[in-house]
């Protein structure tokens, strides 16, 4: 990856308004755009301009009524080739399920030669949705953010890394915004959890961190997680609500 024109940029969850979701108002399904809005039009021209491939995630409206948290995969020539959308949106400090409904697809993506994965924000909190992405191919998994400082952000960015020998790349908001002080400290993670490059949490920066893919290979061989796993055994986490205590 060339500093002077990266081979992917991630821009934060909602970089095109100020984060609404923690609020109870219906006029914020105004927000909302379709693929052709004025927003990811402008991200598409930006990519095709600098060649490069592009991450943009913003609140999306996919028809009357019916709206996602969407991450869009835009390549070089401009050309929307993807997109996640977040299967969990928050509860935890938001009312984004008031907004926005779940997706269901942990899909991964060629940019190139890589396999990337994308989560959204709370999604990092569940270690299965991490986990299903590089189980279905993932190398690089990148998770715009628009959230404060929680918890232990640090070390859950560190262990995602490390528990799935991926890339890991949170990209978050920061400073104040509608009440909240997000967090910021977007960072790039290696395969054994090392901290290839992270942001501060006062304002706006740009980091960049050069990827080996060879680096994901040499990992696995040195972890066998995946030809250890035992998912003969994990019936527990997709059995009837119902039938499970937690």
């Amino acid at each position: 990856m060339e500093t002077e024109r990266p081979d992917l940029v991630v821009i934060p969850e909602f970089f095109n308004h100020p984060y609404v979701f923690n609020e109870r108002d219906h006029e914020h399904l105004k927000r909302a755009e379709p693929a052709t809005g004025p927003s990811i039009t402008a991200m598409r021209a930006k990519a095709a301009e600098h060649k490069i491939h592009l991450i943009a995630t913003l609140y999306e409206e996919e028809s009357a009524g019916l709206y996602y948290d969407t991450a869009f995969v835009i390549d070089p020539a401009g050309d929307i080739v993807g997109k996640y959308r977040k299967v969990m949106p928050g509860l935890y400090l938001s009312l984004e399920r008031m907004y926005f409904r779940f997706g269901s697809r942990f899909s991964v993506f060629r940019v190139g030669e890589w396999k990337i994965g994308i989560i959204i924000c709370y999604d990092t909190f569940f270690p299965e949705h991490a986990r299903c992405s590089a189980v279905n191919g993932a190398e690089l998994i990148v998770v715009p953010f628009a959230a404060p400082r929680v918890g232990p952000w640090r070390e859950m960015m560190i262990t995602r890394a490390w528990e799935n020998a991926v890339y890991f790349a949170p990209c978050n908001k920061v400073g104040p915004e509608s009440g909240w002080q997000f967090g910021g400290e977007s960072m790039v993670v290696d395969p054994e959890g090392a901290v290839l490059a992270c942001a501060g949490n006062e304002g706006d920066e740009i980091i960049t961190a050069t990827l080996d893919r060879r680096r994901v290979f040499e990992v696995r061989q040195k972890k066998p997680f995946f030809r250890d796993r035992r998912p003969d055994l994990y019936g527990a986490l997709c059995a009837q609500t119902e039938d499970i205590h937690g």
